[in-house]
């Protein structure tokens, strides 16, 4: 029987819930994703969560925030000034800025300002434990 290592492509079905039970994410009713260890498709910590299981197994895992997207960070959050935008603005909406480096970095518009605009460059889920739900469908060993 194979159990998942770090050398494993992994072929599951997975769902990530919030405290309250709302679904952040699922593929339970489509395809089941495969990926392989270490490739950077799930946060390092769901992907050690997951060595030793066995395909056909089930199971869920509680993952704090500094196991998930980190605690949310007060100084991501940042005040610009509203002549900087040249778009019509909703609060929710996701705005794409440029870092120092010209890396794209996503910013939640969270309050709209006669002068500025207050933008939380948090990820969305940071701050919240979530439950990482599993199941196993498919365990093969990684062509290297």
């Amino acid at each position: 029987m194979s159990v998942i290592t770090a050398t494993s492509r992994v072929t599951l079905h997975f769902e990530l819930s919030l405290e309250d039970g709302q679904i952040v994410d699922s593929n339970f009713s489509q395809s089941p994703a495969s990926f392989v260890f270490g490739d950077g498709s799930l946060l390092p910590d769901f992907e050690s969560a997951l060595l030793g299981m066995t395909a056909g197994q089930e199971a869920s895992f509680a993952m704090p925030p500094e196991k998930a997207f980190g605690a949310h960070n007060q100084s991501n959050i940042q005040r610009i000034p509203r002549s900087q935008f040249f778009m019509d603005l909703e609060e929710g909406m996701v705005v794409s800025f440029a870092d120092m480096s010209k890396n794209e970095l996503p910013g939640v518009i969270a309050e709209i300002g006669e002068k500025e605009v207050v933008v939380d460059f948090n990820h969305p889920l940071a701050g919240h434990t979530l439950t990482f739900r599993v199941n196993i469908v498919a365990i093969e060993e990684a062509a290297v």
